[in-house]
């Protein structure tokens, strides 16, 4: 298609949260989107819809999600970069296909933009109960980076992140919104093109021949190859040697499924993005993420206003986990909270990690609505005392 508009819209903006993301997935490189409609997602495929011709890239809707989750991992072996998008019932409908992205090495990004389950739930309504969903919904082990944006600056930026983790790693990788964050409209920032960070596919440059699909040459990711330029490429989700032929063996098994999970708990730490805020003196650290972690920072400054020193750990990757920057924390205070929206999810994986050292308090609830933040504030004081 011809080039009719700027590809990245550059300037300052004042939009959501979901136009944002399709904005940043447009400035990563991404020209193939699958989807079917969901609230509170469907805002995202809405803009790249209309923004995709302008710029050379393609969005088709799908019969359902499970299509979608599959139809723009076909995109990314014909060189494209791909993803999709979606909320809780497609979401769910989509992790076959997750699994098949982790084993097939294809890199895919899943745009989750979260709403008050289970079942069809509540529909227009904020929520963060995908969280362990995204970690561990498909079946078999595997690994998967996961990313959770608190503001539509953000949006825009890690939208961008996410598309080069999947490149660099060669894995699934999901990008957890939610509703409240997705429908905010505030202020987004788009630099020129070239002052964008983006992490081009590590394409062979080996003769077809010279070339296995799954053979490592260098480091723990393979390199890959567009489908149609002379290589032999066999994509099977069942347990494949380095030329991707089926070898079912327990040998071949271990050795890949090994590679798989190494190649992202190898660099957690360098995956891994966390922000602090107030915990150079603090007693009570509040760990929380997405629209959470704003409602947890309005809570700890009207706790601190009461004279109790409490901060804020913003989980922005939330998977991997990263265990030595808890571990870290725990060390420094006498107590930590947890909030999120949901009724006990990423709690555990911080109980997991720090309730060795210190209390581990939780503060959620079941979805469609935030947590009051004077509330929350009010508990950082009872459990500072």
């Amino acid at each position: 298609m011809s080039q009719k508009a700027p590809i990245v819209k550059t300037g300052v903006h004042f939009i959501d949260g979901n136009e944002a993301c399709a904005e940043g997935a447009i400035a990563a490189g991404c020209r193939f989107v699958s989807g079917y409609p969901i609230s509170p997602s469907t805002e995202v495929v809405e803009h790249l819809s209309r923004r995709f011709p302008e710029v050379g890239g393609m969005f088709i809707q799908m019969e359902d999600e499970l299509s979608a989750s599959i139809c723009f991992q076909g995109a990314v072996w014909a060189g494209e970069k791909g993803m999709t998008v979606t909320s809780g019932p497609g979401f769910s409908l989509m992790m076959e296909h997750v699994g098949f992205a982790a084993m097939t090495e294809t890199p895919s990004v899943f745009v989750n933009v979260q709403r008050a389950g289970p079942s069809t739930g509540f529909p227009t309504s904020p929520a963060q109960q995908d969280m362990m969903q995204a970690r561990w919904g498909s079946h078999g082990d595997y690994e998967v980076i996961a990313i959770a944006p608190d503001s539509p600056q953000e949006c825009f930026n890690l939208i961008i992140t996410c598309f080069n983790l999947a490149e660099k790693y060669r894995c699934p990788v999901f990008f957890m919104m939610d509703e409240s964050v997705g429908h905010m409209h505030g202020k987004v920032y788009i630099p020129d093109a070239k002052d964008i960070e983006v992490v081009d596919r590590k394409n062979t440059d080996r003769k077809p021949g010279e070339y296995l699909p799954y053979k490592i040459y260098g480091g723990d990711v393979p390199e890959m190859a567009k489908v149609g330029t002379g290589h032999k490429l066999h994509i099977t989700g069942l347990t494949h040697n380095e030329k991707g032929y089926p070898e079912m063996t327990p040998q071949v098994q271990t050795s890949l499924v090994t590679r798989l999970k190494s190649k992202i708990l190898d660099h957690a730490e360098e995956i891994s993005m966390i922000e602090e805020k107030f915990m150079e003196d603090a007693d009570v650290a509040v760990i929380s993420y997405g629209i959470s972690a704003r409602v947890a920072l309005n809570a700890v400054e009207k706790a601190r206003a009461k004279g109790v020193k409490a901060g804020l750990v913003r989980l922005i990757t939330i998977w991997p986990f990263n265990d030595k920057a808890i571990e870290d924390v725990a060390k420094r205070v006498n107590s930590i909270i947890v909030t999120e929206m949901n009724l006990g999810q990423i709690v555990h994986e911080v109980e997991r990690v720090a309730a060795k050292s210190v209390p581990v308090y939780f503060e959620g609830n079941a979805g469609s609505v935030t947590i009051d933040p004077d509330y929350l504030a009010d508990r950082i004081c009872e459990v500072a005392k």
